[in-house]
């Protein structure tokens, strides 16, 4: 039997904007996992509670009145399962984002561009086990306004994984490229749509075309969201 894992997160978020320029997300995830026949991971199939988030943002320069957007955001996570094996453990992970914006096209088209450090901390209930790593990374990606409200586009985000949360041992690589779209629904909802392949990829002291130890084979991501 060929080997399978495949994993799927929903995540729900209250956001909050206490005072302009100033956003804050509390959220809560739930996971589920498919692995069978994967050497060394434990078969499972389970739908369980992964964990809670969140999400301060705070927009020094916006858009519509400077050059370019630049919004630095940081956001911190507590999980009880892995998010790759399913098993049981307790988490602590971490992500500072800059990110920067630009409207080339008034009206027309977008550009982004991110920088992402991410530091990480596993404990394993069942062995005890510890591990730190992180993951630092740079994604830029262009939207195009086909309709009113309507913005299609695509993204390329390159990332590399280390062992300890201050990059001590290199891991591995992977760049992602994939489409992107947003869709006003209304006047009070938005939908965002994104997927991307691993295009090219390398763990460490391997030749191999592809990293899939460290880093998935495909990632999408959908939000549906509606304002209050």
């Amino acid at each position: 039997m060929a080997a399978r894992i495949a994993a799927l997160a929903r995540s729900s978020e209250l956001e909050l904007v206490p005072f302009r320029n100033f956003r804050v997300e509390v959220g809560g995830d739930f996971a589920a996992h498919d692995i069978s026949g994967v050497p060394g991971l434990e078969d499972r199939r389970q739908l369980t509670l992964q964990g809670g988030s969140l999400d301060l943002r705070y927009k020094f320069l916006d858009r519509d009145s400077a050059p370019f957007g630049l919004t630095f955001a940081v956001e911190g996570g507590v999980g009880r399962i892995d998010e790759t094996s399913a098993a049981r453990a307790r988490s602590f992970d971490t992500s500072f984002t800059l990110a920067l914006d630009r409207e080339l096209i008034p009206n027309f088209l977008i550009a982004a561009l991110n920088l992402v450090y991410q530091p990480e901390w596993t404990r394993f209930l069942a062995t005890g086990a510890a591990e730190q790593d992180s993951t630092v990374g740079l994604a830029f990606g262009a939207l195009a306004q086909v309709r009113p409200g309507i913005l299609l586009g695509g993204e390329a985000r390159y990332f590399r994984r280390y062992e300890g949360i201050g990059l001590e041992e290199f891991s591995g690589q992977a760049l992602f490229i994939g489409p992107t779209a947003y869709f006003q629904l209304s006047e009070r909802s938005r939908l965002t749509a994104a997927w991307s392949v691993q295009a090219w990829g390398r763990p460490a002291g391997s030749n191999a075309s592809l990293d899939l130890v460290n880093f998935e084979r495909h990632q999408a991501r959908l939000v549906f969201g509606v304002s209050f």
